[in-house]
């Protein structure tokens, strides 16, 4: 579960079990096999995958009338993730929260750097939740991180000094993002990650976390990620824009 970019609804984080937190994160997906056509901007593969409510979601979850749809879009140095969530009850109203949980490998957790951010609003979870004004000019890593950014813009960049790489992340419908990386004494804790895994991972979701997302029956909600990597000398303000090749 450390790794790729799993989906977190209708809860995320901190709210009892996984299977609580992100209840479709433990399904069996399937694949539409007549998925509606993408707009022509360059995507060059796509996959469209639906998640249902199951009869044991019902003991997790009460509000469990729904239907999620996943497209998966690669471009040429972009993948796209465009979630579709649409409450399919004929009476009650569909609340929750939602989550795009991007695990990126860096090279090291301490050479990279975070822009985008500067003068957010962020609640720390290291602080019981108190709220903050982020006050520098990037987020780097010294230490743990686990902060939910509130209101964030919609272009966040990672920039990995050692590699010499940038990724985009591009966010629609999402307004809050999740900054984590566990550092060293957590990582010895976690079971699923190793000791020293901490320096070559950062966590980033694109997120609706502060205020819940509330269909009407009938009504249908759409978030979307864009990530695409560039080779980049990063200079604040400014991407030398060279397509990666390697992705």
């Amino acid at each position: 579960m450390r790794g790729g970019i799993p989906i977190c609804f209708p809860h995320v984080r901190n709210l009892g079990s996984l299977e609580q937190q992100s209840l479709v994160r433990c399904h069996n997906w399937t694949i539409d096999p007549n998925p509606p056509p993408p707009p022509t901007n360059g995507i060059k593969a796509y996959l469209d995958l639906l998640s249902r409510p199951t009869a044991a979601d019902m003991n997790i979850w009460a509000h469990n009338s729904f239907e999620l749809r996943l497209r998966v879009s690669l471009g040429m140095a972009n993948l796209t993730l465009t979630t579709r969530v649409k409450n399919i009850e004929k009476v009650k109203a569909l609340s929750f929260n939602f989550a795009i949980c991007t695990y990126i490998s860096v090279s090291d957790i301490s050479e990279v750097r975070i822009e985008g951010l500067e003068t957010t609003d962020y609640l720390d979870n290291l602080k019981c939740k108190e709220r903050f004004t982020e006050q520098g000019n990037a987020i780097t890593f010294d230490g743990e991180l686990d902060r939910v950014y509130l209101g964030t813009p919609t272009k966040i960049a990672i920039i990995d000094h050692e590699k010499k790489r940038t990724f985009e992340l591009r966010k629609d419908g999402l307004p809050d993002a999740v900054v984590w990386n566990p550092w060293d004494k957590k990582s010895k804790t976690i079971a699923d990650l190793g000791d020293d895994d901490y320096m070559r991972m950062l966590c980033i979701e694109s997120a609706a976390v502060e205020k819940s997302i509330v269909l009407k029956p009938g009504q249908e909600w759409k978030g979307r990620q864009e990530i695409t990597a560039v080779l980049s000398s990063y200079c604040s303000g400014q991407f030398d824009r060279h397509v990666a090749s390697d992705g």
